[in-house]
Protein backbone atom coordinates (compact mmCIF):
# COMPACT_ATOMS: atom_id res chain seq x y z
CA UNK A 1 0.00 0.00 0.00
CA UNK A 2 2.76 2.46 0.92
CA UNK A 3 5.72 2.90 -1.39
CA UNK A 4 9.25 3.23 -0.03
CA UNK A 5 9.14 7.03 0.10
CA UNK A 6 5.84 7.10 2.00
CA UNK A 7 7.08 4.47 4.45
CA UNK A 8 10.24 6.48 5.10
CA UNK A 9 8.20 9.61 5.65
CA UNK A 10 5.74 7.86 7.98
CA UNK A 11 8.60 6.28 9.94
CA UNK A 12 9.99 9.75 10.57
CA UNK A 13 6.61 10.97 11.81
CA UNK A 14 6.18 7.96 14.09
CA UNK A 15 9.41 8.93 15.78
CA UNK A 16 7.26 11.51 17.61
CA UNK A 17 5.22 8.84 19.41
CA UNK A 18 5.39 9.11 23.19
CA UNK A 19 3.35 6.04 24.14
CA UNK A 20 2.11 2.81 22.64
CA UNK A 21 -0.84 2.62 20.25
CA UNK A 22 -2.95 -0.30 19.03
CA UNK A 23 -4.47 -0.85 15.60
CA UNK A 24 -7.40 -3.28 15.78
CA UNK A 25 -8.82 -4.33 12.41
CA UNK A 26 -12.15 -5.89 11.42
CA UNK A 27 -11.68 -7.61 8.06
CA UNK A 28 -13.33 -10.03 5.64
CA UNK A 29 -12.12 -11.75 2.47
CA UNK A 30 -12.50 -8.74 0.16
CA UNK A 31 -9.70 -7.06 -1.77
CA UNK A 32 -10.18 -3.88 0.26
CA UNK A 33 -9.67 -5.90 3.46
CA UNK A 34 -6.48 -7.38 2.02
CA UNK A 35 -5.23 -3.88 1.29
CA UNK A 36 -6.22 -2.71 4.77
CA UNK A 37 -4.29 -5.59 6.37
CA UNK A 38 -1.26 -4.72 4.27
CA UNK A 39 -1.46 -1.06 5.31
CA UNK A 40 -1.79 -1.88 9.02
CA UNK A 41 1.08 -4.37 8.90
CA UNK A 42 3.27 -1.78 7.19
CA UNK A 43 2.46 0.84 9.83
CA UNK A 44 3.13 -1.58 12.69
CA UNK A 45 6.50 -2.54 11.19
CA UNK A 46 7.73 1.04 11.27
CA UNK A 47 7.81 1.57 15.06
CA UNK A 48 8.03 -0.61 18.17
CA UNK A 49 5.28 1.40 19.90
CA UNK A 50 2.71 0.34 17.28
CA UNK A 51 1.01 -3.04 17.58
CA UNK A 52 -1.54 -4.57 15.22
CA UNK A 53 -4.41 -6.97 15.84
CA UNK A 54 -6.83 -8.50 13.35
CA UNK A 55 -9.52 -9.88 15.65
CA UNK A 56 -11.94 -6.94 15.46
CA UNK A 57 -15.66 -7.71 15.21
CA UNK A 58 -17.11 -4.46 13.85
CA UNK A 59 -19.88 -4.85 11.27
CA UNK A 60 -18.13 -2.49 8.86
CA UNK A 61 -15.42 -4.41 7.08
CA UNK A 62 -12.79 -3.38 6.34
CA UNK A 63 -12.31 -1.00 9.24
CA UNK A 64 -9.78 -0.46 11.98
CA UNK A 65 -9.56 1.31 15.32
CA UNK A 66 -6.65 3.48 16.42
CA UNK A 67 -6.38 3.78 20.20
CA UNK A 68 -3.93 4.36 23.00
CA UNK A 69 -2.56 1.13 24.44
CA UNK A 70 -3.00 2.59 27.92
CA UNK A 71 -6.56 3.88 27.42
CA UNK A 72 -8.81 1.74 25.25
CA UNK A 73 -11.79 4.02 25.91
CA UNK A 74 -10.41 6.70 23.61
CA UNK A 75 -10.45 5.59 19.98
CA UNK A 76 -11.20 6.55 16.42
CA UNK A 77 -12.28 4.16 13.65
CA UNK A 78 -11.50 4.39 9.95
CA UNK A 79 -13.86 2.36 7.74
CA UNK A 80 -12.23 1.92 4.35
CA UNK A 81 -8.76 3.06 3.42
CA UNK A 82 -7.81 6.60 4.51
CA UNK A 83 -5.58 7.36 1.55
CA UNK A 84 -5.63 10.26 -0.93
CA UNK A 85 -6.46 13.51 0.86
CA UNK A 86 -6.99 11.54 4.09
CA UNK A 87 -3.49 10.09 4.45
CA UNK A 88 -2.50 13.15 6.49
CA UNK A 89 -5.55 12.52 8.70
CA UNK A 90 -4.34 8.95 9.29
CA UNK A 91 -0.87 10.19 10.25
CA UNK A 92 -2.30 12.73 12.69
CA UNK A 93 -4.58 10.09 14.24
CA UNK A 94 -1.54 7.87 14.88
CA UNK A 95 0.46 10.72 16.39
CA UNK A 96 -2.34 12.05 18.58
CA UNK A 97 -3.20 8.57 19.84
CA UNK A 98 0.48 8.16 20.65
CA UNK A 99 0.60 11.24 22.84
CA UNK A 100 2.04 13.74 20.38
CA UNK A 101 0.38 17.09 21.22
CA UNK A 102 -1.90 18.53 18.51
CA UNK A 103 -1.20 22.02 17.21
CA UNK A 104 -4.59 23.28 18.31
CA UNK A 105 -5.60 26.16 20.55
CA UNK A 106 -5.39 24.93 24.16
CA UNK A 107 -8.77 26.52 24.93
CA UNK A 108 -10.41 24.37 22.25
CA UNK A 109 -8.80 21.22 23.66
CA UNK A 110 -10.14 22.04 27.12
CA UNK A 111 -13.56 22.73 25.61
CA UNK A 112 -13.55 19.26 24.03
CA UNK A 113 -12.56 17.61 27.30
CA UNK A 114 -15.26 19.48 29.19
CA UNK A 115 -18.13 18.41 26.90
CA UNK A 116 -20.80 16.49 28.77
CA UNK A 117 -22.95 13.86 27.16
CA UNK A 118 -22.41 10.97 24.76
CA UNK A 119 -21.55 11.92 21.20
CA UNK A 120 -21.23 9.16 18.61
CA UNK A 121 -20.17 10.59 15.26
CA UNK A 122 -20.26 8.90 11.87
CA UNK A 123 -18.76 10.91 9.04
CA UNK A 124 -18.63 10.01 5.34
CA UNK A 125 -15.80 11.24 3.12
CA UNK A 126 -14.40 10.66 -0.36
CA UNK A 127 -10.70 10.30 -1.15
CA UNK A 128 -10.80 13.22 -3.59
CA UNK A 129 -12.64 15.58 -1.22
CA UNK A 130 -10.41 18.47 -0.17
CA UNK A 131 -13.04 19.74 2.31
CA UNK A 132 -13.21 16.44 4.20
CA UNK A 133 -9.85 16.32 6.03
CA UNK A 134 -10.72 19.22 8.35
CA UNK A 135 -13.83 17.38 9.54
CA UNK A 136 -12.03 14.03 9.79
CA UNK A 137 -9.23 15.57 11.83
CA UNK A 138 -11.54 17.54 14.10
CA UNK A 139 -13.63 14.48 14.96
CA UNK A 140 -10.49 12.38 15.39
CA UNK A 141 -9.09 14.85 17.90
CA UNK A 142 -12.37 15.00 19.80
CA UNK A 143 -12.60 11.21 20.05
CA UNK A 144 -9.02 10.91 21.31
CA UNK A 145 -9.48 13.64 23.95
CA UNK A 146 -12.87 12.73 25.42
CA UNK A 147 -13.90 9.11 26.19
CA UNK A 148 -17.58 9.97 25.73
CA UNK A 149 -16.99 10.93 22.11
CA UNK A 150 -16.51 8.35 19.36
CA UNK A 151 -15.76 8.93 15.69
CA UNK A 152 -16.23 6.48 12.84
CA UNK A 153 -14.86 7.90 9.60
CA UNK A 154 -16.24 6.15 6.53
CA UNK A 155 -14.85 6.18 3.00
CA UNK A 156 -18.01 6.37 0.90
CA UNK A 157 -16.63 4.50 -2.10
CA UNK A 158 -16.04 1.38 -0.01
CA UNK A 159 -19.46 1.54 1.63
CA UNK A 160 -21.53 2.64 -1.36
CA UNK A 161 -24.62 0.72 -0.27
CA UNK A 162 -24.66 2.61 3.04
CA UNK A 163 -24.19 5.90 1.20
CA UNK A 164 -27.23 5.14 -0.94
CA UNK A 165 -29.31 3.88 1.99
CA UNK A 166 -28.70 7.15 3.85
CA UNK A 167 -29.29 9.26 0.73
CA UNK A 168 -25.84 10.83 1.00
CA UNK A 169 -25.23 12.88 -2.13
CA UNK A 170 -22.59 15.29 -0.87
CA UNK A 171 -19.56 14.99 1.38
CA UNK A 172 -18.41 15.61 4.01
CA UNK A 173 -21.62 14.27 5.57
CA UNK A 174 -21.66 13.99 9.35
CA UNK A 175 -24.14 12.13 11.55
CA UNK A 176 -24.44 12.40 15.34
CA UNK A 177 -26.04 9.61 17.34
CA UNK A 178 -27.56 8.23 14.16
CA UNK A 179 -29.13 11.52 13.00
CA UNK A 180 -27.91 14.01 10.35
CA UNK A 181 -25.68 16.59 12.02
CA UNK A 182 -24.16 18.66 9.22
CA UNK A 183 -23.35 18.52 5.52
CA UNK A 184 -20.20 20.34 4.53
CA UNK A 185 -16.85 21.45 5.85
CA UNK A 186 -16.49 22.21 9.56
CA UNK A 187 -13.50 22.99 11.70
CA UNK A 188 -13.15 22.04 15.34
CA UNK A 189 -14.41 25.37 16.67
CA UNK A 190 -17.51 25.15 14.46
CA UNK A 191 -18.35 21.67 15.71
CA UNK A 192 -17.90 22.78 19.29
CA UNK A 193 -20.14 25.78 18.72
CA UNK A 194 -22.93 23.37 17.78
CA UNK A 195 -22.36 21.12 20.77
CA UNK A 196 -21.42 23.64 23.46
CA UNK A 197 -24.31 26.03 24.16
CA UNK A 198 -21.91 28.51 25.75
CA UNK A 199 -19.41 28.56 22.87
CA UNK A 200 -20.63 31.82 21.32
CA UNK A 201 -20.71 33.58 24.66
CA UNK A 202 -17.16 32.45 25.43
CA UNK A 203 -15.89 33.69 22.09
CA UNK A 204 -17.76 36.98 22.42
CA UNK A 205 -16.17 37.56 25.82
CA UNK A 206 -12.70 37.00 24.38
CA UNK A 207 -13.31 39.36 21.44
CA UNK A 208 -14.86 42.08 23.57
CA UNK A 209 -11.79 42.15 25.79
CA UNK A 210 -9.46 43.04 22.93
CA UNK A 211 -7.97 46.51 22.72
CA UNK A 212 -8.64 48.57 19.57
CA UNK A 213 -6.40 47.80 16.60
CA UNK A 214 -4.65 50.24 14.36
CA UNK A 215 -5.65 48.04 11.41
CA UNK A 216 -8.42 45.46 11.44
CA UNK A 217 -8.81 43.20 8.42
CA UNK A 218 -12.25 41.66 7.91
CA UNK A 219 -11.83 38.45 5.95
CA UNK A 220 -9.03 35.90 5.81
CA UNK A 221 -8.63 34.98 2.16
CA UNK A 222 -5.59 35.78 0.00
CA UNK A 223 -6.42 39.52 -0.01
CA UNK A 224 -6.92 39.72 3.75
CA UNK A 225 -3.77 37.74 4.53
CA UNK A 226 -1.66 39.90 2.22
CA UNK A 227 -3.08 43.12 3.68
CA UNK A 228 -2.38 41.99 7.24
CA UNK A 229 1.19 40.99 6.48
CA UNK A 230 1.87 44.39 4.91
CA UNK A 231 0.43 46.43 7.79
CA UNK A 232 2.08 44.24 10.44
CA UNK A 233 5.43 44.67 8.73
CA UNK A 234 4.94 48.44 9.00
CA UNK A 235 4.70 48.05 12.76
CA UNK A 236 0.96 48.62 13.18
CA UNK A 237 -1.12 46.50 15.55
CA UNK A 238 -3.10 44.31 13.19
CA UNK A 239 -5.98 41.91 13.58
CA UNK A 240 -7.77 39.57 11.18
CA UNK A 241 -11.40 38.70 11.88
CA UNK A 242 -12.45 35.92 9.49
CA UNK A 243 -15.54 33.78 9.25
CA UNK A 244 -13.27 31.08 7.81
CA UNK A 245 -9.57 31.69 7.26
CA UNK A 246 -8.73 30.92 3.66
CA UNK A 247 -12.24 31.71 2.47
CA UNK A 248 -13.12 30.42 -0.97
CA UNK A 249 -9.50 29.34 -1.39
CA UNK A 250 -10.35 26.37 0.81
CA UNK A 251 -12.81 25.21 -1.84
CA UNK A 252 -10.29 25.46 -4.69
CA UNK A 253 -8.38 22.39 -5.79
CA UNK A 254 -5.85 22.73 -8.62
CA UNK A 255 -4.07 26.12 -8.85
CA UNK A 256 -1.71 26.36 -11.81
CA UNK A 257 -1.58 30.10 -12.51
CA UNK A 258 0.13 31.47 -9.40
CA UNK A 259 3.45 32.90 -10.62
CA UNK A 260 6.41 31.09 -9.12
CA UNK A 261 4.29 28.09 -8.11
CA UNK A 262 3.59 25.71 -10.98
CA UNK A 263 0.97 23.77 -9.01
CA UNK A 264 -0.64 23.91 -5.60
CA UNK A 265 -4.04 23.35 -4.03
CA UNK A 266 -6.28 25.72 -2.11
CA UNK A 267 -6.02 24.09 1.33
CA UNK A 268 -2.24 23.83 0.96
CA UNK A 269 -1.95 27.49 -0.04
CA UNK A 270 -4.22 28.42 2.88
CA UNK A 271 -1.86 26.63 5.26
CA UNK A 272 1.06 28.57 3.79
CA UNK A 273 -0.79 31.87 4.22
CA UNK A 274 -1.69 30.99 7.81
CA UNK A 275 1.91 30.12 8.57
CA UNK A 276 3.09 33.40 7.03
CA UNK A 277 0.55 35.40 9.02
CA UNK A 278 1.70 33.57 12.15
CA UNK A 279 5.24 34.86 11.69
CA UNK A 280 4.05 38.35 12.64
CA UNK A 281 2.21 39.76 15.64
CA UNK A 282 -1.13 39.49 13.91
CA UNK A 283 -4.16 38.62 16.03
CA UNK A 284 -6.03 36.02 13.98
CA UNK A 285 -9.65 35.63 15.09
CA UNK A 286 -11.20 32.75 13.16
CA UNK A 287 -14.93 31.94 13.02
CA UNK A 288 -15.65 35.62 13.55
CA UNK A 289 -18.45 36.76 11.25
CA UNK A 290 -19.04 40.48 10.83
CA UNK A 291 -22.67 41.63 10.72
CA UNK A 292 -22.58 45.41 11.13
CA UNK A 293 -20.26 48.31 10.31
CA UNK A 294 -20.29 51.51 12.34
CA UNK A 295 -17.89 53.93 10.71
CA UNK A 296 -15.99 56.58 12.66
CA UNK A 297 -17.65 59.97 13.05
CA UNK A 298 -14.35 61.78 12.58
CA UNK A 299 -11.27 61.11 10.49
CA UNK A 300 -8.79 59.33 12.74
CA UNK A 301 -11.49 57.98 15.02
CA UNK A 302 -12.34 54.35 15.64
CA UNK A 303 -14.43 52.33 13.23
CA UNK A 304 -16.47 49.61 14.93
CA UNK A 305 -17.40 46.19 13.54
CA UNK A 306 -20.09 44.19 15.30
CA UNK A 307 -19.73 40.42 15.12
CA UNK A 308 -22.46 37.78 14.93
CA UNK A 309 -21.89 36.76 18.55
CA UNK A 310 -22.57 40.32 19.74
CA UNK A 311 -18.98 41.36 20.40
CA UNK A 312 -17.50 44.48 18.81
CA UNK A 313 -13.99 45.15 17.48
CA UNK A 314 -12.57 48.62 16.90
CA UNK A 315 -9.79 49.97 14.68
CA UNK A 316 -8.57 53.27 13.26
CA UNK A 317 -8.41 51.70 9.82
CA UNK A 318 -10.37 48.83 8.31
CA UNK A 319 -9.57 46.63 5.33
CA UNK A 320 -12.64 44.78 4.07
CA UNK A 321 -11.75 41.57 2.25
CA UNK A 322 -14.83 39.41 2.74
CA UNK A 323 -14.52 37.69 -0.64
CA UNK A 324 -17.31 36.07 -2.58
CA UNK A 325 -19.28 32.83 -2.69
CA UNK A 326 -20.65 30.60 -5.42
CA UNK A 327 -23.70 32.04 -7.15
CA UNK A 328 -26.92 30.04 -6.93
CA UNK A 329 -29.05 29.25 -9.95
CA UNK A 330 -32.11 30.72 -8.27
CA UNK A 331 -34.53 28.31 -9.95
CA UNK A 332 -37.25 26.08 -8.48
CA UNK A 333 -35.85 22.88 -7.01
CA UNK A 334 -32.31 24.11 -6.40
CA UNK A 335 -32.68 24.81 -2.68
CA UNK A 336 -34.97 21.82 -2.14
CA UNK A 337 -32.42 19.39 -3.58
CA UNK A 338 -29.22 20.95 -2.25
CA UNK A 339 -27.01 18.06 -1.08
CA UNK A 340 -29.60 15.72 -2.58
CA UNK A 341 -28.18 15.90 -6.08
CA UNK A 342 -27.51 19.64 -6.37
CA UNK A 343 -23.83 20.24 -5.60
CA UNK A 344 -21.23 22.98 -5.92
CA UNK A 345 -17.97 21.08 -5.36
CA UNK A 346 -17.15 18.60 -8.14
CA UNK A 347 -13.95 17.45 -6.47
CA UNK A 348 -15.72 16.64 -3.21
CA UNK A 349 -18.94 15.12 -4.46
CA UNK A 350 -18.02 13.80 -7.91
CA UNK A 351 -17.11 10.29 -6.70
CA UNK A 352 -20.62 9.88 -5.25
CA UNK A 353 -22.00 10.04 -8.80
CA UNK A 354 -19.79 7.32 -10.27
CA UNK A 355 -21.41 5.89 -13.40
CA UNK A 356 -24.40 8.24 -13.18
CA UNK A 357 -25.68 11.06 -15.41
CA UNK A 358 -25.00 14.60 -14.30
CA UNK A 359 -25.14 18.17 -15.58
CA UNK A 360 -22.67 21.01 -15.08
CA UNK A 361 -24.19 24.48 -15.26
CA UNK A 362 -21.70 27.09 -16.47
CA UNK A 363 -19.33 27.32 -19.43
CA UNK A 364 -16.52 29.38 -17.91
CA UNK A 365 -13.21 27.92 -16.77
CA UNK A 366 -14.67 26.55 -13.54
CA UNK A 367 -17.57 24.85 -15.29
CA UNK A 368 -15.52 23.33 -18.10
CA UNK A 369 -12.81 22.14 -15.69
CA UNK A 370 -15.53 20.54 -13.55
CA UNK A 371 -17.05 18.83 -16.59
CA UNK A 372 -13.66 17.47 -17.64
CA UNK A 373 -12.94 16.08 -14.17
CA UNK A 374 -16.40 14.59 -13.77
CA UNK A 375 -16.38 12.98 -17.23
CA UNK A 376 -13.70 10.60 -15.97
CA UNK A 377 -15.93 9.45 -13.10
CA UNK A 378 -19.58 9.67 -14.07
CA UNK A 379 -21.47 7.97 -16.87
CA UNK A 380 -22.43 11.09 -18.81
CA UNK A 381 -22.00 14.85 -18.51
CA UNK A 382 -24.27 17.51 -20.00
CA UNK A 383 -22.67 20.96 -19.83
CA UNK A 384 -25.12 23.86 -20.08
CA UNK A 385 -24.01 27.42 -20.88
CA UNK A 386 -26.36 30.41 -20.90
CA UNK A 387 -24.31 32.31 -23.51
CA UNK A 388 -24.20 31.44 -27.20
CA UNK A 389 -20.68 30.05 -26.78
CA UNK A 390 -18.45 28.67 -24.05
CA UNK A 391 -16.33 31.24 -22.18
CA UNK A 392 -13.57 28.93 -20.97
CA UNK A 393 -9.99 29.01 -22.22
CA UNK A 394 -9.64 27.39 -25.64
CA UNK A 395 -7.30 24.67 -24.34
CA UNK A 396 -10.02 23.58 -21.89
CA UNK A 397 -12.70 23.66 -24.58
CA UNK A 398 -10.64 21.41 -26.84
CA UNK A 399 -10.14 18.91 -24.05
CA UNK A 400 -13.86 18.92 -23.23
CA UNK A 401 -14.94 18.40 -26.82
CA UNK A 402 -12.60 15.42 -27.13
CA UNK A 403 -14.42 13.48 -24.41
CA UNK A 404 -16.93 10.92 -25.71
CA UNK A 405 -19.39 11.07 -22.80
CA UNK A 406 -19.98 14.84 -22.84
CA UNK A 407 -22.80 16.82 -24.43
CA UNK A 408 -22.48 20.62 -24.68
CA UNK A 409 -25.56 22.84 -24.75
CA UNK A 410 -25.04 26.56 -25.42
CA UNK A 411 -27.66 29.30 -25.39
CA UNK A 412 -29.49 27.22 -22.80
CA UNK A 413 -31.26 28.47 -19.68
CA UNK A 414 -31.80 26.08 -16.79
CA UNK A 415 -35.32 26.81 -15.54
CA UNK A 416 -35.98 24.07 -12.98
CA UNK A 417 -34.31 21.26 -11.05
CA UNK A 418 -36.56 18.21 -10.87
CA UNK A 419 -36.74 15.48 -8.24
CA UNK A 420 -38.88 12.81 -6.65
CA UNK A 421 -39.03 14.49 -3.25
CA UNK A 422 -35.86 12.88 -1.92
CA UNK A 423 -33.28 13.36 -4.69
CA UNK A 424 -32.69 14.94 -8.10
CA UNK A 425 -33.93 13.08 -11.16
CA UNK A 426 -33.70 15.70 -13.88
CA UNK A 427 -33.74 19.33 -14.95
CA UNK A 428 -35.45 21.54 -17.51
CA UNK A 429 -33.45 23.58 -20.04
CA UNK A 430 -34.95 26.24 -22.28
CA UNK A 431 -33.46 26.97 -25.70
CA UNK A 432 -33.04 30.75 -25.56
CA UNK A 433 -33.18 31.01 -29.36
CA UNK A 434 -36.62 29.46 -29.90
CA UNK A 435 -38.07 29.06 -26.40
CA UNK A 436 -38.38 25.29 -26.62
CA UNK A 437 -37.96 23.40 -23.35
CA UNK A 438 -36.19 20.09 -22.92
CA UNK A 439 -36.28 17.78 -19.92
CA UNK A 440 -33.02 15.98 -19.22
CA UNK A 441 -33.03 12.89 -17.03
CA UNK A 442 -30.07 12.76 -14.64
CA UNK A 443 -29.03 12.23 -11.04
CA UNK A 444 -26.83 15.21 -10.26
CA UNK A 445 -26.45 18.93 -11.00
CA UNK A 446 -23.17 20.79 -10.39
CA UNK A 447 -23.56 24.58 -10.35
CA UNK A 448 -20.56 26.64 -11.55
CA UNK A 449 -21.93 30.04 -12.63
CA UNK A 450 -19.76 32.63 -10.97
CA UNK A 451 -19.56 34.54 -7.72
CA UNK A 452 -21.59 36.83 -5.44
CA UNK A 453 -19.71 39.29 -3.17
CA UNK A 454 -20.15 38.81 0.58
CA UNK A 455 -21.27 42.37 1.21
CA UNK A 456 -24.94 42.16 2.23
CA UNK A 457 -24.00 43.28 5.75
CA UNK A 458 -22.57 46.53 4.34
CA UNK A 459 -25.78 47.83 2.78
CA UNK A 460 -27.16 51.05 4.25
CA UNK A 461 -23.88 51.83 6.05
CA UNK A 462 -22.85 54.73 3.84
CA UNK A 463 -20.24 52.57 2.11
CA UNK A 464 -20.56 52.83 -1.68
CA UNK A 465 -21.46 49.58 -3.42
CA UNK A 466 -21.83 48.85 -7.12
CA UNK A 467 -25.08 47.60 -8.63
CA UNK A 468 -23.63 44.09 -8.25
CA UNK A 469 -22.99 44.62 -4.53
CA UNK A 470 -19.23 45.04 -4.91
CA UNK A 471 -17.37 47.57 -2.74
CA UNK A 472 -16.34 50.52 -4.88
CA UNK A 473 -12.63 51.31 -4.47
CA UNK A 474 -10.12 53.71 -6.05
CA UNK A 475 -6.60 53.05 -7.31
CA UNK A 476 -5.31 52.87 -3.74
CA UNK A 477 -7.94 50.42 -2.49
CA UNK A 478 -9.74 53.22 -0.62
CA UNK A 479 -13.52 53.33 -0.26
CA UNK A 480 -15.63 56.48 0.01
CA UNK A 481 -15.24 56.44 3.83
CA UNK A 482 -11.89 57.75 5.14
CA UNK A 483 -9.83 55.03 6.77
CA UNK A 484 -11.79 52.14 5.25
CA UNK A 485 -10.13 50.16 2.47
CA UNK A 486 -11.17 47.03 0.61
CA UNK A 487 -9.52 44.33 -1.45
CA UNK A 488 -10.17 41.14 -3.37
CA UNK A 489 -13.26 39.51 -4.81
CA UNK A 490 -15.69 41.64 -2.79
CA UNK A 491 -14.58 44.80 -4.65
CA UNK A 492 -15.02 46.33 -8.08
CA UNK A 493 -11.55 45.26 -9.18
CA UNK A 494 -11.86 43.19 -12.38
CA UNK A 495 -10.59 39.61 -12.71
CA UNK A 496 -11.41 37.60 -9.60
CA UNK A 497 -8.15 35.69 -9.31
CA UNK A 498 -5.99 34.60 -6.37
CA UNK A 499 -2.94 36.47 -7.56
CA UNK A 500 -5.00 39.61 -8.19
CA UNK A 501 -6.50 39.38 -4.69
CA UNK A 502 -3.05 39.10 -3.14
CA UNK A 503 -1.85 42.19 -4.98
CA UNK A 504 -4.99 44.12 -4.09
CA UNK A 505 -4.58 43.13 -0.45
CA UNK A 506 -1.02 44.43 -0.43
CA UNK A 507 -2.20 47.66 -2.06
CA UNK A 508 -4.97 48.14 0.50
CA UNK A 509 -2.48 47.49 3.29
CA UNK A 510 -0.19 50.19 1.92
CA UNK A 511 -3.19 52.49 1.55
CA UNK A 512 -4.10 51.96 5.21
CA UNK A 513 -0.48 52.62 6.18
CA UNK A 514 -0.51 55.90 4.27
CA UNK A 515 -3.79 56.91 5.93
CA UNK A 516 -2.52 56.19 9.43
CA UNK A 517 0.71 58.15 9.07
CA UNK A 518 -1.11 61.16 7.60
CA UNK A 519 -3.97 61.31 10.11
CA UNK A 520 -3.49 61.70 13.82
CA UNK A 521 -5.81 59.78 16.16
CA UNK A 522 -8.84 61.86 17.17
CA UNK A 523 -7.86 61.79 20.83
CA UNK A 524 -4.44 63.32 20.06
CA UNK A 525 -6.03 66.05 17.97
CA UNK A 526 -8.41 66.82 20.86
CA UNK A 527 -5.54 66.99 23.33
CA UNK A 528 -3.57 69.34 21.09
CA UNK A 529 -6.57 71.63 20.83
Amino acid sequence: MLDAAMQAQLKTYLGNLREGIELVASLDDSEKSRQTRQLIEQIASLHDLVTARFDGTDDRKPSFVIRRASDAEKWVRFAGLPMGHEFTSLVLALLWAGGHPPKVDADLIEQVRALEGDFHFEMFFSLSCHNCPDVVQALTLMALENPRITATLIEGGTFQSEVEARDIMAVPATFLNGQPFYNGKMELAEILSKLDKNADAKQAEKLAAKAPFEVLVIGGGPAGAAAAVYTARKGFSTGIAAERFGGQLMDTLGIENLPGTSYTEGPKLTDSLKKHVGEYEIDLMDLARAVELRSAKDVGGYHEVVMANGASLKARSLILSTGARWRNLGVPGEAEYRNKGVAYCPHCDGPLFKGKRIAVIGGGNSGVEAAIDLAGIVGHVTLIEFDVKLRADEVLQRKLRSMPNVEIITNGQTTEVLGDGTRVNGLVVKNRANGEERRITLEGVFVQIGLVPNTEWLRETGLELSKHGEIVIDDHGATNIPGIYAAGDCTTVPHKQIVVAMGEGAKAGLGAFDFLIRNEPVEKVAQAA
